[in-house]
């Protein structure tokens, strides 16, 4: 029997362009984001046989991720994260996720602007802000 039980993905620096924030500008023009992702779930024997079965396909959340922010209008940063990390936790395997998008150039001085959401199946920490944001 295998003692290794969980895996963890990490996707960085996903940059795409999303409408977000209030400001009459912001909802004219696209700005870039850099969306950063770790997900750990949990893994069996068929995946360490490098079969199929049981494990997580990173590259079909991505792509629910793309398609959401590019198609999307956000005015709160909290609102778009939340939405990102409702993507990645949203199959039974996943144990824990983390999301982090930055708005590059959102201050004066500041290289960017960042705000990070988790979610933890064990406790549900995230369900009741995911039920508000959506």
């Amino acid at each position: 029997m295998n003692r290794l039980n969980h895996a963890t993905i990490k996707i960085h620096n996903l940059r795409l362009r999303t409408f977000i924030g209030f400001n009459p500008e912001e909802k004219l023009k696209q700005q870039d984001v850099v969306i950063n992702i770790e997900i750990s779930y949990r893994i069996n024997d068929a995946v360490l046989s490098d079969r199929l079965e049981g494990a997580l396909n990173y590259r079909d959340i991505t792509k629910q991720v793309i398609q959401l922010v590019e198609n999307g209008r956000f005015l709160l940063l909290e609102k778009l994260v939340a939405d990102i990390l409702n993507i990645c936790s949203a199959d039974p395997l996943v144990l824990k996720a983390s999301v982090c998008v930055d708005k590059p150039h959102a201050l004066r001085f500041a290289d960017s602007v960042s705000l990070t959401l988790n979610y933890d199946a064990e406790t549900n920490r995230s369900i009741n802000l995911l039920e508000k944001a959506s």
